[in-house]
């Protein structure tokens, strides 16, 4: 029992490490062949290595027995229980609440903050409330994107139609948006889905499409990460219409 358990960790480090060879690989030949210089404090190097292999097959570990199982339960029990409202605001508040506390959205929110405020965009007395109406509005614009997307798959409409219209509707925002905000809100669409919300949100997509009769969790199951990637540049270049 204990061998096989032993075997099993170190299959899954194993896995973990041949992951990450092409990073290491890429960084060693830069490091060695172009620099033509030895890492420096490489022993510290090769212990954050060691600590990443570890982390990495640890967060996957967690999701395949933690989150993928609870957000495929949670869907499951909430449409057998036919509670089409609790499972449309159980959607919103979940890509709600994972955006608003995201790491990479605050930064990207402060740091967008202090450059408007240095090119006189935007006065100092307001550059906190700037930037936490940033991450307001790409919160609500996830949770709104999540629950279009559960709504989606209820009534099994084709993905790429929802897809096509919204990036038609964000090249027509782009052409009459601030200049100052479109870059922003590009970006504000690639850093909304963060490690919890990514798994969460896929699992409540597929176990809703496989408890729905004539859903197939394949073709009806993903695309909601598409749509929290894509919500947020509409929501965030009207933001800066309203505020510019």
């Amino acid at each position: 029992m204990i061998l096989k358990l032993i075997d099993n960790i170190a299959g899954k480090l194993r896995s973990s490490f041949f992951d990450l060879l092409p990073i290491i690989a890429v960084v060693s030949f830069f490091q060695i062949v172009v620099l033509q210089q030895p890492f420096p404090n490489l022993f510290e190097v090769l212990v954050g290595l060691v600590f990443v292999v570890l982390g990495l097959m640890l967060f996957v570990e967690g999701l395949e027995i933690g989150l993928f199982p609870i957000g495929e339960n949670l869907s499951y029990t909430l449409a057998k229980k036919g509670s089409l409202f609790w499972l449309l605001l159980f959607s919103f508040l979940l890509g709600f609440s994972t955006t608003i506390a995201e790491p990479a959205l605050i930064a990207v929110s402060n740091e967008a903050a202090e450059i408007a405020v240095e090119s006189n965009l935007i006065s100092s007395e307001i550059e906190t409330n700037y930037a936490f109406g940033l991450r307001l509005s790409v919160a609500i614009s996830v949770g709104l994107a999540i629950l279009i997307g559960i709504w989606r798959i209820i009534k099994g409409w084709p993905v790429y139609y929802l897809i096509i219209g919204g990036y038609v509707i964000v090249i027509l925002l782009t052409l009459i948006a601030p200049e100052e905000i479109i870059g922003i809100a590009y970006d504000a669409g690639g850093v909304t889905t963060s490690t919890i919300t990514v798994p969460l949100v896929t699992a409540l997509g597929v176990g809703l499409a496989t408890v729905i009769e004539g859903r197939s969790p394949l073709t009806d199951g993903f695309g909601l990460i598409a749509f929290a990637s894509l919500f947020p540049m509409m929501f965030v270049m009207v933001y800066g219409m309203l505020i510019f």
